[in-house]
């Protein structure tokens, strides 16, 4: 009686055609991984998936044209169980790794890793373990850890205004504010979140939660 468990089966999204040609090479070698399908976009990813079932999705964050990875992996996730979704990138900021998991992703894996390393994070998140790399671990642990700035309900409401691309000159009006006043919460708000920009403190205030 055979007692093997059948291989993992892989759908592999990647828009680079010559890493996606290397990762084929790569979990090839492995007797107990298959790779059932490739996609270079999100829309293939989501197409090709419903047709074949794969285990586990190998996901890049990246994508080009058309929705990205984070995307993608929502509408994979949101269908049902199956499949579960590793991410593999380059990129490993805390806006990124909050991102991809907040959509649902099982694991993030940085492209750097050997291996080996891939190889027991796909059987990982086969089994809807979570597999991370041991830097992507590291800046969990650390965002988990590190308070949330306190704004006020004022610099909040400024915040949620920005979120929504509005200029200080219209947040001041949908506040019933002066501009002035706007570019000092601003000011205040940029220091509490420990950035200089409008884009860098939205994008620190969704990480964080802040916004509703």
């Amino acid at each position: 009686m055979n007692t093997t468990p059948p291989p993992v089966r892989i759908l592999l999204c990647d828009d680079h055609t010559v890493v996606r040609a290397g990762l084929l090479a790569l979990l090839d070698s492995a007797p107990d991984i298959e790779v059932v399908g490739e996609a270079g976009t999100g829309e293939e990813t989501l197409a090709l998936a419903a047709k074949v079932r794969p285990d586990v999705v190998l996901m890049d964050l990246q994508l080009g044209a058309g929705i990205d990875g984070v995307e993608t992996t929502r509408r994979l996730t949101a269908a049902g169980p199956l499949p579960h979704v590793l991410v593999l990138t380059t990129y490993d900021t805390d806006a990124d790794i909050t991102r991809a998991i907040e959509a649902g992703a099982t694991g993030y894996l940085l492209k750097a890793e050997r291996p080996e390393e891939l190889f027991a994070a796909i059987h990982a998140a086969a089994q809807g373990r979570t597999a991370l790399s041991a830097p992507v671990a590291g800046r969990v642990m650390a965002h988990m850890r590190r308070p949330r700035p306190a704004l006020t309900d004022r610099e909040r409401d400024i915040l949620a205004q920005l979120a929504q691309g509005l200029g200080n000159r219209s947040i001041a009006k949908a506040l019933f504010i002066s501009e002035a006043t706007v570019k000092t919460h601003l000011g205040r708000i940029y220091d509490k979140l420990g950035v200089d920009t409008r884009a860098g403190a939205v994008a620190v205030a969704k990480e964080q939660r802040l916004l509703p």
